[in-house]
């Protein structure tokens, strides 16, 4: 009896503690019928063939029910969003890499071990439990109790799953797990061939920008810049200070900069989501949607600007494995960790500080010939540390080595990320850092034959955001030619660089941009321009 007892509590917990995690609400549910039914019920069957392969079924079922409700507690922390198994297996090898960048190779090597081997140890432990050498009869008084228990368990699972809750903080886990990954399952698949669908019938045609010819477009984005960072008092206080210096400073460079805000695809991370949906003019919020996306070969804002004459360049510093997506997007070069010749430290998962990148792009990338290039910027990315200064002086930075006494500056990630304040806190200063140095790249590299966006990818995750933010992420349009800004004024961009932020809840989409520029650049507008 005792055996009865412990193996329904273990279950019991495996189940519910994931959603304790979830939901933030420790003893919220309670009890889960399906612990009780499963540990009474097993009790019960003769031993034999018929019981080993129940049990092993039963494992397996609650063994993914558990893994599910631990990802979605942790896809919510990172994302704000729900697991969906469709779509998210492939965040698995995604987890692996930022460990790499935060502890090293052979810490999340240990730590990937340590979890499987808790998961196999997890699995044989349910199955020594309940299959125990003796099994009971509803001859013996413990076999009678252990009947009544799993008729009391099921009655109120019934009544549960029918809408129905006699006993408070109870739940069916299990079931509602199993019934909203199977829903999500087919939902998917159903989005997915309309998606398919969509990409087939009604394309998104590659067009020449001729408003743009002859023009640098650099589309730079900010990690983690979300709309949080000027609009919420925890992050805002430092970065209105920045943004406002930064106005003035580009006003003395005789800059032009009007803001505004988008709404990004996805939030706490995914970057690439949202440099597709901006490149192709798609909401491409799954990485689903993104393999379809570059495999029916779709055109983007790549194939726009080649089309205008550009050179097209992408600078990704955080790509250090091999990136077949570049081709697929058809750059005509592709910058990646190993193609720039950074020789100063590493700084945990960032691989080289924003003003190298943008020092290294204008001195060797830019060139002379007119260019439309893409920036994913890192500095800003979590951990958030260390936190670095802006070198006045660009032309110290050279190769990077002048970085190397940050290298240890600071305490590291897995002392930081004991205290969520502390976190915070360096979050504020990580974004404030790259949107500085931003910035400060502008006033050297734009002129009146330059066209600078930009934004952030998305919001950071609800640990810093919190759950009900918005999810906009800031832009900022600067240009030596105000002519080159007057088509996103028309579009309810002001001027400076604080957007608009009493709007935060109804702004346009990030695949907007696209469009925008094919309205407002393309040849239609050229000739409208053009007509007396």
């Amino acid at each position: 009896m005792l055996r009865f007892l412990f193996t329904a509590l273990t279950l019991n917990c495996l189940l519910v503690v994931p959603l304790w995690w979830r939901f933030g609400d420790i003893g919220s549910p309670l009890i889960a019928w399906e612990a009780w039914v499963v540990a009474a019920g097993i009790q019960l069957v003769p031993p034999g063939l018929v019981r080993r392969w129940l049990v092993v079924a039963v494992v397996a079922w609650l063994a993914l029910v558990i893994a599910a409700n631990l990802g979605d507690a942790a896809t919510h922390t990172a994302f704000g969003r729900s697991l969906n198994l469709y779509l998210d297996l492939p965040l698995v090898r995604s987890v692996y890499h930022l460990l790499v960048g935060n502890v090293g190779q052979l810490m999340a090597v240990f730590l990937m071990l340590l979890g499987g081997m808790l998961v196999l140890g997890t699995l044989w432990g349910l199955v020594w439990l309940l299959l125990p050498k003796r099994y009971l009869t509803l001859k013996q008084p413990q076999g009678t109790v252990v009947a009544l228990l799993l008729g009391a368990a099921l009655f109120f699972a019934v009544l549960e799953a029918n809408g129905h809750r006699l006993v408070p903080n109870s739940a069916l886990p299990a079931v509602n797990t199993t019934r909203f990954q199977w829903e999500q399952v087919v939902a998917t698949h159903q989005a997915r061939q309309a998606f398919t669908e969509q990409l087939e019938s009604s394309p998104i045609e590659a067009q020449p920008l001729p408003g743009l010819e002859g023009r640098n477009v650099l589309l730079t984005f900010i990690e983690s810049y979300g709309v949080s960072a000027i609009d919420n008092p925890r992050y805002s206080e430092q970065i209105l200070q920045t943004l406002a210096e930064m106005e003035e400073r580009l006003a003395d460079q005789n800059l032009h900069v009007v803001s505004g805000l988008l709404d990004a695809p996805i939030r706490g991370g995914q970057s690439w989501l949202a440099h597709a949906t901006t490149l192709s003019g798609r909401w491409i919020d799954n990485q689903l949607w993104y393999r379809l996306m570059l495999e029916s070969g779709h055109s983007t804002l790549v194939d726009d600007f080649r089309a205008t004459g550009q050179r097209t360049l992408t600078v990704m510093p955080a790509i250090t494995l091999a990136w077949p997506e570049g081709v697929a997007y058809g750059f005509d070069e592709i910058a990646a960790a190993k193609d720039i010749p950074y020789a100063g430290p590493p700084l945990h998962w960032v691989t080289m500080p924003d003003q190298f990148v943008l020092d290294y792009t204008q001195r060797h990338l830019l060139g002379d010939s007119p260019v439309f290039a893409q920036i994913a910027l890192i500095s800003s990315h979590a951990p958030w540390t260390p936190i670095l200064p802006v070198l006045e002086n660009w032309s110290m930075i050279g190769d990077g080595q002048i970085f190397a006494p940050w290298e240890h500056a600071g305490d590291p990630p897995d002392v930081i990320w004991r205290d969520i304040e502390r976190i915070r806190d360096h979050y504020a200063w990580s974004v404030d850092y790259s949107v500085k140095v931003t910035g400060r790249w502008a006033e050297r590299v734009v002129d009146e034959n330059t066209l600078l966006i930009a934004l952030g990818d998305h919001q950071a995750a609800p640990l810093i955001t919190g759950d009900n933010a918005s999810a906009a992420v800031p832009v900022h349009i600067i240009s030596g030619d105000p002519a080159l800004l007057a088509p996103f004024r028309e579009r309810g961009f002001i001027e400076g660089t604080l957007p608009a932020l009493d709007n935060s809840e109804r702004v346009a989409k990030m695949n907007d941009l696209r469009h925008w520029l094919q309205e407002d650049f393309g040849p239609s507008a050229s000739q409208t321009r053009m007509t007396p």
